[in-house]
C-alpha cells in the first residue's frame, strides 16, 4: 500500500470503499455473537486458549504444515522436520502476540522484528531484521515477485507512520491492510506469512474488536483455502479500489469463520464435550 500522495488518513479512505462498511458490520455481529454466549461469562479463558491453538494450526496450514488439530494438541516436540518447525513457529507467535499489544502502536517495526526473531528461533544475521539487497525470500505460498529491499524499507516506514499516527478506520480495515502489506512486501527472509497473520491478530485484539482473542482469523483464512488467499492478495497488490475491497472482504470472511469456530467451541464446552 503506497502512501505517496495519500490523504491524511488513507486507512479511513479504504473504509469507505464499496462493500467495506458491510464487511465491517458483518464482522462486528459475528464477534458480538461469540461474546454474547453464556460460556464466555464463565469460561472465556478456556475459549481463548482453544482459539489460540486453532489459530496457530490454521496459520501453519497456510504455510504448508496442514496438521490435524489433535496432532497439534498432542505433539510436544516441534523441532523435527520442516512442517513441525512451521507449527512450532506458529505456536510461538500466537503466544508472543499477547505480549506485544502495548508496543504495537508505538513501534510496529520493533514488533515485526520481534515476531521474526520468535518465528525463526535462530541466530543467523538475517534473523530479526528486514532483508537486505541480495537476500532471498523463503515464502512458497506467495508466488508474486518480492519487491527490492529499498522499496521494502520505504513501505515499512510508511506503514509504521500510519499505525503510529492512528486512524479512524475500523480495526478490520487496519488489520487487513497490515496483513496484506506484509504479505506483499515479504520483508523478512522467512516466516512472512506467519508474521502477517500474527500482526492481523495483534490489531484485532489490541483495537478492542476481539479483546479476548477468541475469533481466530487464521482459522478462517485456512478454511477459505490457499487459492482464495492468493487470489485475494492479488487484489490487494493491484492497489485498485475493487482489489483492495476484495482483500478486506476476504479478511472479514476469515474473522467471521474464526468467530464461528469459537462459537462451536462454546457450544461444546456448554455440553461438557470439550
Amino acid at each position: 500500500m503506497s502512501t505517496t500522495g495519500a490523504t491524511a488518513d488513507p486507512l479511513a479512505t479504504l473504509g469507505s470503499l464499496p462493500g467495506v462498511a458491510e464487511s465491517v458490520e458483518s464482522v462486528r455481529k459475528a464477534v458480538d455473537r461469540v461474546y454474547g454466549h453464556r460460556i464466555m461469562r464463565r469460561r472465556s479463558n478456556a475459549v481463548t486458549s482453544e482459539a489460540a491453538l486453532r489459530g496457530a494450526r490454521g496459520s501453519g496450514a497456510l504455510s504448508g504444515a496442514d496438521w490435524a488439530l489433535e496432532e497439534v494438541r498432542r505433539r510436544t516436540d516441534f523441532s523435527g522436520d520442516d512442517e513441525a518447525r512451521i507449527l512450532g513457529a506458529a505456536l510461538r507467535l500466537t503466544a508472543e502476540a499477547g505480549q506485544l499489544l502495548s508496543v504495537w502502536r508505538q513501534s510496529p517495526l520493533r514488533v515485526l522484528a520481534r515476531l521474526h526473531l520468535v518465528a525463526a528461533a535462530g541466530t543467523e544475521d538475517s534473523v530479526g531484521r528486514p532483508r537486505q539487497e541480495g537476500e532471498g525470500v523463503d515464502e512458497p505460498l506467495i508466488e508474486l515477485a518480492p519487491p527490492g529491499a529499498s522499496e521494502v524499507s520505504g513501505r515499512l516506514e510508511g506503514l509504521s507512520e500510519l499505525i503510529v499516527a492512528g486512524s479512524s478506520a475500523p480495526a478490520l480495515v487496519t488489520a487487513a491492510v497490515v496483513h496484506g502489506e506484509i504479505l506483499a512486501l515479504r520483508p523478512f527472509v522467512s516466516h512472512n506469512g506467519l508474521i502477517a497473520r500474527t500482526a492481523e491478530r495483534i490489531i484485532l485484539v489490541g483495537s478492542g474488536l476481539d479483546p479476548k482473542s477468541v475469533c481466530p482469523a487464521e482459522v478462517g483464512h485456512a478454511e477459505l483455502g490457499r487459492a482464495a488467499y492468493r487470489a485475494a492478495l492479488d487484489g490487494y497488490v493491484s492497489g485498485t479500489p475493487e482489489g483492495m475491497a476484495a482483500w478486506i472482504a476476504h479478511c472479514a470472511g476469515a474473522v467471521e469463520l474464526g468467530a464461528r469456530e469459537s462459537t462451536a467451541v462454546c457450544e461444546a464446552l456448554q455440553r461438557g464435550a470439550a
